[in-house]
């Protein structure tokens, strides 16, 4: 329970950074595009907001959910966006998310032990649910940074990234078809903090290091590779940084490394 309280707390402060950032925003800031191809801010918001209150019934009611599944599996290709973009519209969106995180909050807390909740994926527990969300309002709240031209400081609540970006390996290689490396990455991570954070054994042959932001970037497809400082060592290592994926979904394309970007916008 300490450690499912602690990953409950540091999702809700995640959300609490990123609340920072919209809650001053006027209509116009709210409809401005964002990193991700066709969705703006209020899209982003829209989207925690939505998994938020999915992931609340998952834990509440997992007979409602199976219906939220059925409705999924009837048209995954836009079913997602759709629902971003539905919740985007409403007139309350920042006190509805604020709203949905917080029931989130309460609702992984009251989870009995060893309960597996039902997701779009595997079924996971409800410490691995809070973690998934720290990962993604991470995420989605790096996209908005992006669009408002601000720097966001880094924290440690980047642990949770880091890890489900190990963990998640070899789910980048399944989703493309291909066989994942037999043997385990040794990965040697910075913490904003300055603490290391390791995983895999330390006589691995392929290896990734540097800091943590970079990592979570790259996991999260937030960062073109050759835009991060990692060290990569090994073939099979520097095929996974170009095809690394921490969510769910159909592969991500990745985001154009910044002096294509920067081009085409001089082009322009």
């Amino acid at each position: 329970m300490t450690v499912l309280r602690d990953l409950v707390e540091d999702m809700t402060a995640e959300a609490g950074a990123l609340d920072e950032l919209v809650s001053g925003l006027d209509d116009d800031q709210w409809r401005t595009p964002t990193p991700a191809e066709g969705w703006t801010i209020a899209d982003q918001i829209g989207h925690l907001a939505w998994t938020d209150h999915v992931a609340t019934v998952s834990a509440t009611d997992p007979d409602r959910f199976a219906v939220v599944l059925a409705e999924g599996a009837a048209d995954p290709s836009t079913f997602i966006d759709d629902a971003a973009r539905e919740v985007a519209g409403r007139p309350d969106l920042l006190e509805y998310w604020r709203r949905t995180t917080a029931r989130l909050a309460q609702s992984l807390l009251a989870v009995p032990d060893g309960t597996k909740l039902a997701w779009f994926g595997p079924p996971m527990s409800a410490a691995s649910m809070a973690t998934a969300r720290i990962m993604e309002t991470w995420a989605h709240g790096q996209d908005v940074a992006d669009a408002l031209g601000v720097a966001v400081t880094p924290t440690d609540r980047l642990k949770a990234v880091a890890h489900i970006g190990v963990r998640t390996r070899d789910f980048a290689y399944v989703l493309r078809g291909k066989t994942p490396p037999v043997a385990p990455f040794r990965i040697e991570l910075v913490a904003p903090s300055g603490d290391e954070w390791v995983w895999g054994l330390e006589d691995a042959t392929d290896r990734i290091s540097g800091s943590a932001l970079d990592f979570c970037l790259l996991v999260t497809q937030r960062r073109a590779p050759q835009d991060l400082g990692l060290t990569v060592v090994g073939d099979d290592a520097a095929e996974w940084v170009d095809i690394a994926q921490c969510f769910a979904g159909a592969p991500g394309p990745g985001r154009a490394p910044r002096s294509a970007v920067d081009s085409a916008a001089t082009a322009r």
